[in-house]
C-alpha cells in the first residue's frame, strides 16, 4: 500500500463519524430537545476539517501487521479523531484558545451561544462549563466507537487495554506541560520537552493509533512494541516540526497573536534551547515575548530572531532528522512494502509545511 492509497480513506473516515455524532445528536434529542443545540455544536467541531491523522495511523498499523480489510478497523480509527476532540476541547479552555481548525473554540462558541440566547450567568463561565462537560461526552462517543470494531473478544479487549494506557499518558503529557509551562525557563531543558512531546503528543498521534490498528489485526507483540518505538519517535518528530510551524517559521505559515506559541507562553525545544544559548540580553529579549499577548510585533520579531541567531531553529531541525532517521531504522524486519509506507507515513508527518 502506498501513502496515497492510505489517504483515500478520508472520505470513509469522514462518513464514519459524521454517522457517531448523527447517533449522538438523536440519543440527545430522546432525553432532551435542549441538548441538541449544544450536540450539534460539537458535531460541528469535530467535522470542521483536520487531518484525520491519528485515524489513518489506524489503518497503517492494521495493515501493517497483516490486516486484508482496512473497513474493520474504521470505526475505532474515527473514534481516535472524537478523542482528538475531547483533548482539543479541554485543551483550548486551559490555555484560553479563540480559534480551533479555523472557528471558535467549543468554550466561544457556547459563550456566542449564551449572549445570543440571553442567558443568566456570565457567559465566559458558562461557555467554558459547556466545554468541558462536551469534551467529556466525547470521551463516551470515542469508547462506543471503539467497542464498536468488529473484531475477536480479545483483540477488543488488547484495544481497550491500550486506549486506556494512551488516555493515560496523555494526561500525564498535559500535567507535564501546565506545570512546566508556569516554571521559569531556566527550570525546563531539553529531556522535560521531549518527555512532554512523548507523552502527550506521541502517545495518542502515533504510536497508539499504529499500536492499535496491529492490536485489530491480530499483530504479534514484538511487532506492536516495534510500532510503539517508531511512533514514539515520529509523533516527538511530528510535535517539533508543529512547534517549528507554530512560530510562523515554516513556508507558506502566516500566525497572528492568538496563534503563535510565544504569545502563548510554550516551553519548546526552540525557546529552551534560544535561552539556554542566548546572551543575558538575548534572554530578555526572549522573556519580554513569551506568555504575554500584548507584546508587539517588533518584539515578536526581535524574539524569533533570537531563536534564529542562537542556532536553536538549525538544532530542532537536526533533532526533527535524528528522531525520524531513528525511526527507519527500526523498521528492522518488517516487510519492505509495509515498511516504505510507514517511511511514507514519516515523511508526511515530519516534513509538512502545515
Amino acid at each position: 500500500m502506498k501513502l496515497k492509497e492510505l489517504l483515500a480513506w478520508r472520505p470513509t473516515i469522514e462518513k464514519r463519524l459524521s454517522s457517531e455524532l448523527t447517533r449522538e445528536i438523536a440519543l440527545a434529542r430522546a432525553e432532551s430537545r435542549h441538548l441538541v443545540p449544544f450536540l450539534e455544536a460539537t458535531q460541528e467541531f469535530n467535522l470542521r476539517g483536520g487531518k484525520r491523522f491519528r485515524a489513518l495511523l489506524v489503518l497503517a498499523g492494521y495493515h501493517v501487521a497483516g490486516g486484508k480489510v482496512l473497513a474493520v478497523p474504521v470505526p475505532a480509527a474515527a473514534a481516535l479523531e472524537t478523542f482528538q476532540s475531547w483533548m482539543l476541547i479541554h485543551d483550548d479552555v486551559m490555555d484560553h484558545g479563540e480559534k480551533r481548525r479555523g472557528g471558535p473554540t467549543m468554550h466561544v462558541s457556547m459563550a456566542e451561544y449564551h449572549s445570543k440566547h440571553e442567558l443568566d450567568r456570565l457567559d465566559s463561565d458558562f461557555g467554558e462549563a459547556m466545554a468541558i462537560t462536551l469534551g467529556d461526552l466525547m470521551e463516551a462517543v470515542t469508547t462506543r466507537g471503539l467497542l464498536a470494531v468488529k473484531v475477536p473478544a480479545e483483540r477488543k479487549v488488547a484495544l481497550m487495554a491500550e486506549y486506556s494506557q494512551m488516555t493515560r499518558l496523555t494526561a500525564y503529557g498535559q500535567l507535564l506541560d501546565v506545570y512546566l509551562g508556569a516554571s521559569p525557563l531556566s527550570r525546563v531543558n531539553e529531556q522535560d520537552v521531549l518527555t512532554i512531546h512523548r507523552l502527550k503528543t506521541a502517545a495518542y498521534t502515533v504510536s497508539s493509533p499504529l499500536r492499535m490498528g496491529a492490536i485489530l489485526a491480530g499483530g504479534s507483540p514484538a511487532l506492536q512494541q516495534r510500532l510503539g518505538r517508531i511512533g514514539d519517535d515520529l509523533g516527538v518528530a511530528f510535535q517539533l516540526r508543529d512547534d517549528v510551524l507554530g512560530l510562523g517559521l515554516g513556508d507558506n505559515v502566516s500566525l497572528d497573536k492568538s496563534t503563535n506559541d510565544l504569545f502563548e507562553g510554550k516551553r519548546t525545544l526552540l525557546v529552551i534551547e534560544a535561552w539556554r544559548r542566548a546572551s543575558r540580553k538575548g534572554r530578555e529579549v526572549l522573556e519580554r515575548v513569551l506568555g504575554n499577548p500584548i507584546a508587539s510585533p517588533r518584539q515578536l520579531d526581535d524574539a524569533i530572531e533570537v531563536i534564529r541567531a542562537t542556532g536553536s531553529l538549525d538544532y530542532s531541525e537536526e533533532r526533527i532528522a535524528q528522531l525520524r532517521d531513528r525511526a527507519y531504522k527500526a523498521l528492522g524486519t518488517i516487510p519492505k512494502d509495509r515498511a516504505d509506507l510507514l517511511r511514507e507515513i514519516g515523511q508526511m508527518l515530519t516534513e509538512r509545511a502545515k
